[in-house]
């Protein structure tokens, strides 16, 4: 595995072809952040102007919203149709094959899904409107949510790269990373990227509602070269609500691979497109994992909020103090519930882990969630709301702090 702190410049000169070149003015920011891809030889699209959001279709939180931005007109198009023919492939890039779009969800799978459900009962609900117009407490509670939205919205020189991993399946790793760049995507003006460095059947296009997957990780690293625009990559990427974007690991098929260098070649390439790259990894400690938890800025660590995935993950944090203080200090834990009552004291759970030095959150119980369909942000629960936007602005706040 290369050196965490060469590997991005190797990389870079390897897509360039040949020795160290000159840093291009104006800086390595993502689109929108001040700084501009490489104009491509030859006639073709300038690179994109910033973007601005969509109109959300469900605010993340009900209390309060992001402060009003200017609308600006759209400037990247919808991607193209999946029957239409691929994006063209840019001059140096090396021979690929065009693969077959294959849908998200097998179609013969479309009966068993039920109609979702919201994430709290009906008299849940109910008795918070009721509170909400008797309580005093209301502004205190509006007051922390804006907040917490003018955190996300700090503007950024070079993309942040946040990685969401476990140290077992089964802990609420994707669905993490979908609730985080969902989050991500609604309150800020530059693209999002989710990127799905897990091949082994993962489960983030199924929650991020991607209807069909076509090109993978391991395909685009043999297309992306630096000149390319923001346009052209779009091309690639599966287009989700809110100015987000998707970059699958695999089709949904078993025996899919993916090896650190084409990942490696993938990140450094797009990092500067996007203000905010989520990336579901594997588990620990498999290699890409590795590699993405050394190149990201950020780290979430999630296991379930059970007794042996409290003590494992507390026995990692261990280990994890004896690392170079940023590796810990960068980390995040999520402690996910996974049934209607937790079989542990979830607050006893919280002291013990943050013991160590780290950051830890509780997701609570969520019926929508548990369902394990695509994400929609209308139908969770409010407390599931605002633990998603605070460990969204937790983990963005520590990635602020690498560089």
């Amino acid at each position: 595995m290369s050196n965490a702190d060469n590997w991005q410049g190797d990389v870079l000169r390897d897509l360039r072809g040949g020795g160290p070149q000159p840093a291009p003015q104006g800086g390595t920011g993502p689109a929108g952040q001040g700084a501009a891809a490489p104009a491509p030889p030859g006639p073709g699209p300038d690179p994109a102007p910033p973007v601005a959001p969509r109109t959300p279709h469900a605010p993340p939180h009900p209390a309060a919203q992001a402060p009003p931005v200017a609308q600006a007109p759209p400037a990247v198009e919808a991607v193209r149709p999946e029957n239409d023919v691929p994006p063209p492939r840019p001059a140096g890039a090396r021979a690929t094959r065009t693969p077959d779009s294959r849908p998200a969800v097998d179609p013969s799978l479309a009966g068993a899904s039920r109609k979702p459900r919201n994430g709290e009962p009906f008299t849940v609900r109910a008795a918070r409107a009721i509170w909400r117009t008797v309580s005093s407490s209301v502004a205190r509670e509006v007051a922390e949510v804006s907040r917490t939205a003018e955190s996300l919205q700090q503007p950024v020189t070079t993309g942040r790269q946040i990685a969401v991993t476990s140290i077992r399946g089964g802990a609420g790793k994707s669905t993490v990373a979908a609730l985080l760049g969902t989050t991500y995507a609604h309150y800020r003006q530059d693209p999002v990227l989710f990127v799905e460095a897990d091949p082994a059947l993962g489960s983030l296009p199924i929650r991020l509602g991607a209807e069909s997957l076509r090109w993978t990780v391991g395909d685009v690293a043999d297309i992306v070269q630096p000149q390319m625009s923001l346009l052209d990559i779009t091309g690639y990427l599966v287009q989700l609500r809110d100015n987000a974007w998707l970059l699958p690991g695999s089709q949904g098929q078993i025996g899919a691979m993916l090896d650190f260098r084409s990942y490696e070649r993938v990140m450094v390439s797009l990092r500067r497109y996007f203000g905010v790259t989520v990336v579901d990894c594997e588990t620990l400690p498999a290699e890409v994992a590795r590699v993405a938890l050394t190149a990201s800025q950020a780290c979430v660590l999630t296991t379930p909020a059970t007794l042996d995935g409290v003590a494992s993950t507390h026995a990692v944090l261990q280990w994890m103090r004896g690392l170079p203080p940023h590796v810990i200090g960068g980390t995040v834990v999520v402690l996910t519930e996974q049934a209607p009552h937790s079989g542990i004291d979830t607050a006893e759970a919280v002291r013990t882990l943050r013991s160590t030095g780290t950051s830890v959150h509780v997701l609570p119980y969520d019926r929508h969630l548990a369902d394990g369909g695509a994400l929609r942000t209308e139908l969770l629960a409010q407390a599931t709301r605002t633990a998603a936007t605070r460990i969204a602005a937790d983990a963005f706040q520590l990635s602020q702090k690498r560089h």
